[in-house]
C-alpha cells in the first residue's frame, strides 16, 4: 500500500469513532472534491452533470451525473457501523466506590477485545429543541477492567466467560459519598456540545479504542485498526468515486453508505431501508426519466456490496472450507453463500471477474465450510429492494469485529483499483 493511501484511510479512520463522525467524514471529503449536497426534504431538485450527495442520518449517498440520460447504474454500498459498546439511555450510576456506565452490545462485537482498553466517547446528543450535536471525549475517560487471575484461577484453562450485562460496564471515575452520576455524565457532554446541562434530551453514543490506526509489520504492509469492519470499504468506495469522473456519459456512478448494518439494516437509513431507493427515484423524477425507462435501467445495473471478508487465519486454518482460504495480500474476495446470505451469483460474479482482469487486480473466493454459519451483509436487502444485479466483495482480514482489527494495505490499493473500474461503468 502506498504511504499516501495508508495515511489517507488511516486519517478516516481516525475521524470516524462512530457512525455519527463516519458521515461527516464523507461528506466533508465529497464536498471539498466539489460535490454539492442535497435536501432530501426539499420538494424538487434541479440536478446537472456534476458530483452530488444526499445525507440521511448517517447515511450518505453519492453520485455524479455525467449526463440526463440514464441506461444503467454503477453502484457501490457499503456501511459506516461497527461493532462496538453503546451507551444505555440512562447510563450513569455507581457502584462499589467506582462511576460506571451501563452499555449495551452493538452488533456481534467479540467482547474480550474491549477489556482494558483506553476508551473514548463518541455520538451525537438531542437537544430538547430538536437539534442534534456531534460530540467526542477523546481521552482516556473509561476502562472495562478484567477480573484479576488471582481471582479467576482457572481463566486459562477454562476460556473467559463474559456477562454483557455484568462484566461489561466500564469504570469511569470514582464515587465519592453523594456522588450524582448522571448529572456528571450529562455535565461532560455538556461541555462537548456546547450547551447548557438541561439542554440534553437524549443521546446516541458509542465507547471506541483510543488507539490510532496504524501501519504495521515487518515491512509495514499490515494495516492495525479500529473499525476496519467496515471503514475500509467506506473509504474504498469514496477514493473510487473521486477517481471515477470518466466513462460512459449515460452511466451513473453512485456510492450508498448506510448504518446500522451490523443489527440487521432494518432501519429508515439502513439497507433495508428507503434511503437508496428514494435517492435513486427522486434522480430519475428530476431528469424526466420514465417508470418503465428507469426500470430498465436498474436491470441493467451492477452494485458491488462492500464488505470485509475473512482471511484464513494461520493459527486456525481449519476453520475455512479448504479450497477457499483467502489470504491477507492476495486482492479483493469475492463472497458467495448459497443460502443468499451473501448476493452473489453467477452473472455478477462473471461480470466481476472481467473487470477484474482488465484493471489487473486479483480476486480470491469466499464461501463457508458447511458445518460453520455463515454472515450477512446489504447485498441481499438492496438486491431484493432493488431488484439489480449484487455481488458481494471485500479486504481480506483477521479479527473481524474486534475491537482492533487487521487487514493488509496491498488489498486497500486493490479493492480502490476493483471498484473505480465499477463505477467508471
Amino acid at each position: 500500500m502506498s504511504a499516501s493511501a495508508a495515511d489517507s484511510l488511516c486519517r478516516f479512520i481516525d475521524a470516524a469513532p462512530a457512525p455519527v463522525f463516519a458521515a461527516n467524514a464523507l461528506v466533508e471529503t465529497l464536498a471539498g472534491a466539489g460535490f454539492a449536497q442535497l435536501d432530501p426534504a426539499a420538494p424538487r431538485w434541479d440536478l446537472g452533470p456534476g458530483g452530488w450527495m444526499v445525507r440521511r442520518g448517517n447515511a450518505v449517498v453519492a453520485f455524479r451525473l455525467r449526463s440526463r440520460r440514464i441506461a444503467r447504474l454503477a453502484l457501490v454500498g457499503a456501511h459506516v457501523d461497527s461493532p462496538h459498546l453503546r451507551l444505555k439511555p440512562n447510563a450513569a450510576y455507581a457502584c462499589e466506590g467506582c462511576l460506571q456506565l451501563g452499555v449495551e452490545v452493538y452488533g456481534g462485537a467479540l467482547l474480550n477485545s474491549w477489556l482494558d482498553r483506553d476508551l473514548g466517547l463518541a455520538g451525537s446528543v438531542a437537544l430538547r429543541d430538536g437539534r442534534l450535536r456531534a460530540v467526542r471525549l477523546h481521552r482516556a475517560l473509561a476502562r472495562v477492567a478484567q477480573l484479576a487471575i488471582h481471582l479467576d484461577r482457572k481463566i486459562n484453562d477454562d476460556g473467559l466467560k463474559l456477562n454483557p450485562q455484568s462484566h461489561l460496564a466500564p469504570l469511569w471515575g470514582l464515587a465519592g459519598k453523594d456522588a450524582d452520576a448522571a448529572g456528571e455524565l450529562r455535565a461532560l457532554l455538556a461541555e462537548a456540545a456546547g450547551c447548557a446541562a438541561d439542554e440534553i434530551a437524549g443521546h446516541d453514543l458509542a465507547l471506541y479504542d483510543l488507539t490510532p490506526a496504524a501501519t504495521g509489520g515487518a515491512r509495514g504492509e499490515l494495516l492495525f485498526a479500529g473499525r476496519l469492519d467496515n471503514l475500509a470499504s467506506c473509504h474504498a468506495g469514496l477514493c473510487a468515486l473521486l477517481a471515477a469522473g470518466e466513462g460512459p456519459e449515460d452511466v451513473l456512478p453512485v456510492l450508498a453508505c448506510f448504518d446500522h448494518e451490523e443489527v440487521g439494516s432494518a432501519s429508515a437509513t439502513g439497507a433495508e431501508g428507503p434511503a437508496l431507493a428514494h435517492t435513486l427515484e427522486r434522480i430519475a423524477l428530476a431528469l424526466g426519466i420514465g417508470r418503465e425507462a428507469w426500470l430498465a435501467a436498474l436491470a441493467g445495473s451492477l452494485m458491488v456490496s462492500a464488505d470485509m471478508a475473512h482471511a484464513v487465519h494461520p493459527n486456525w486454518p481449519e476453520r475455512h472450507e479448504p479450497r477457499h482460504k483467502p489470504r491477507l495480500g492476495g486482492g479483493p474476495v469475492l463472497k458467495s453463500n448459497a443460502n443468499q446470505r451473501y448476493a452473489t451469483g453467477a452473472a455478477g460474479a462473471a461480470r466481476i471477474r472481467a473487470l477484474a482482469r482488465a484493471a489487473q487486480v486479483p480476486l480470491q473466493d469466499f464461501v463457508a465450510r458447511t458445518d460453520l454459519g455463515c454472515g450477512s451483509t446489504i447485498g441481499p436487502a438492496v438486491a431484493a429492494g432493488l431488484g439489480l444485479e449484487v455481488v458481494d466483495l471485500g479486504s481480506p482480514m483477521l479479527s473481524m469485529h474486534s475491537a482492533r482489527e487487521c487487514a493488509a494495505g496491498a488489498d486497500q490499493v486493490a479493492m480502490i483499483a476493483l471498484l473505480t473500474a465499477v463505477l467508471r461503468g
